[in-house]
């Protein structure tokens, strides 16, 4: 049953993708092809539901921003990770710099806004720039049970090259005592970890780690619960950027997305949901992903704000 509705799905969505534009800013994003269209589903009892280009690579983009904050909980605690941050949708564009700038307290709003994940970024312990992306690089390949995962090097000199905002976005929180260490050092890190190649696939498997709370399929525990309710929340109030109310009265499932086209879900007692199309809304969304996400959603009854999943459909 499964299997049909995914094949029915990317056949009725495969040219959603003109209604939307690939990522210009960052050069090496630009060459994507527009058409690639996959999802995939890892459920918690270990199967995994494919179907389209599930399994071409891409940049991770934002979608870094929920493994390397789970990282900084495990690293720094809660405590400490929210001291320098808030919990809240920032009602600006993903790489404004507006809130730094009129906030009170000169704080990113959350840590899925540019600001915030490059201050995150920051918290991530190691002595330098190769030992702190080696760890978020060991950590993504854990928690997605994925040992292959790599890093897309032309990606990766491609944002290094074009990432001026963002470096905007940290010398300003420099200037304000925010962020510790050297500036440039800690955008390399951010800049390698959005670059890391991942497939719909992968991002299922990530998905599913944080529906479970947190423990992989073989049931090892590498996040408390909270840590992952943290990361989950979050998804739900901040994960795609300025769309995200939207997209949660029209999904209601736990999503997080990046410019690289991915989307990231993950639903408590099913697992996670990954899809890959490059074609972004207005404001940076994929435009395919985020229609097969609304059909699964109502198909498998994975809304959160009407909780009514079929488990007939599930097999």
């Amino acid at each position: 049953m499964i299997d049909a509705i995914l094949q029915d799905l990317v056949g009725r969505h495969r040219e959603d993708y003109k209604r939307g534009q690939v990522a210009t800013y960052i050069p090496e994003l630009a060459r994507v092809d527009p058409g690639h269209l996959g999802i995939a589903i890892a459920f918690q009892d270990g199967r995994i539901v494919t179907a389209g280009e599930s399994e071409i690579p891409f940049a991770i983009e934002s979608i870094s921003k929920t493994v390397v904050l789970a990282l900084a909980l495990l690293d720094r605690g809660e405590a400490e990770v929210f001291r320098h941050m808030r919990q809240e949708p920032s009602g600006d564009a993903f790489n404004s710099i507006v809130k730094l700038q009129t906030g009170s307290a000169h704080v990113p709003s959350n840590p899925f806004i540019n600001a915030g994940a490059i201050l995150t970024t920051s918290l991530i312990a190691g002595g330098s720039p190769d030992e702190k992306f080696d760890r978020i690089l060991r950590f993504m390949q854990r928690i997605s049970e994925s040992p292959g995962l790599d890093l897309d090097r032309e990606t990766y000199l491609s944002e290094k090259a074009t990432g001026h905002t963002n470096r905007a976005l940290a010398w300003m929180m420099k200037s304000y005592g925010d962020i510790d260490g050297d500036v440039e050092d800690i955008l390399d890190v951010y800049f390698r970890q959005c670059s890391i190649r991942v497939t719909a696939s992968v991002l299922a498997k990530m998905g599913r780690f944080f529906a479970a709370g947190g423990v992989l399929s073989t049931g090892e525990r590498v996040l408390t619960a909270r840590e992952a309710r943290i990361v989950v929340g979050l998804m739900a109030t901040c994960g795609l950027y300025n769309g995200t109310g939207t997209y949660m009265v029209n999904v209601g499932v736990p999503t997080k997305s990046g410019v690289g086209g991915g989307l990231l879900a993950a639903y408590s007692g099913v697992g996670g949901i990954g899809t890959f199309s490059p074609a972004l809304d207005e404001v940076g969304n994929s435009v395919a992903g985020q229609n097969m996400m609304r059909e699964i959603s109502e198909k498998l009854g994975l809304d959160i704000l009407l909780p009514t999943v079929r488990k007939e459909n599930l097999g």
